[in-house]
């Protein structure tokens, strides 16, 4: 799951995003609505955590942005605005759920998760391809009758194949999705391919066949043969 955080109290925006990275997702953080934007623009994301009161403006602008721009986008607003009025009119605008301050971190994942999987998964924790079972909840995947052992990240891009299957996608997409905004730098993504490789590998090793289709020059897709 890739977040972008939205919140101006640095040290509340550090300790969400380490739990989310301690979670294994990628969670990367503006401290303005401006910043927030310039994100938003320059890459894709799963979840937004948006505060309400930001030093450059109201969050209930960008969910404006958000809802006329990147209507997929799952929105969840934590705020210390915790009146009536205030949740309605962020949930009339297309916010997924409303978490006032404070709340627990624990509390704050499992929002973002289930939004997570109702945004992009249909509320489904079981996701399948032919013969590839992948558990959410548990981040297990089968092939047929066998668990492969997999790294964080080998299951990260087996599930981001398996949602976005049948869809190209670049090695910089992946790289992003994958790791961050910090990627849109780097001088090589040939660790992507090494990623894909042992995937491949592992998926075939198990009885799978290779739906990891190269389109060469541009990406990879994830197809039935």
């Amino acid at each position: 799951m890739k977040l972008l955080l939205v919140e101006d109290q640095a040290e509340l925006a550090v300790n969400i995003k380490d739990y989310f990275s301690k979670e294994g997702d990628v969670c990367e953080v503006a401290l303005t609505l401006a910043k927030a934007q310039e994100k938003l623009y320059s890459f894709d994301y799963d979840v937004l955590l948006l505060d309400l009161m930001l030093p450059d403006g109201d969050g209930f602008s960008l969910l404006h942005t958000i809802k006329d721009k990147w209507p997929d986008l799952g929105v969840l607003i934590i705020s210390a605005k915790n009146a009536l009025t205030d949740r309605i009119e962020g949930l009339n605008l297309g916010a997924d759920d409303y978490l006032p301050k404070p709340f627990h971190l624990a509390e704050l994942n499992a929002r973002a998760k289930a939004i997570y999987r109702r945004r992009l998964q249909n509320g489904i924790d079981v996701l399948a391809f032919e013969e590839i079972k992948l558990n959410v909840d548990s981040q297990e995947v089968m092939v047929k009758e066998t668990l492969l052992d997999l790294t964080r990240k080998e299951f990260e891009l087996v599930h981001y194949f398996i949602v976005n299957q049948n869809r190209l996608l670049t090695k910089q997409a992946i790289a992003e999705h994958l790791w961050g905004d910090y990627m849109d730098t780097a001088d090589s993504f040939d660790f992507v391919y090494q990623h894909i490789k042992n995937l491949r590998r592992k998926i075939m090793a198990a009885g799978g066949n290779d739906y990891i289709k190269t389109v060469y020059g541009a990406g990879y897709k994830f197809k039935k043969t």
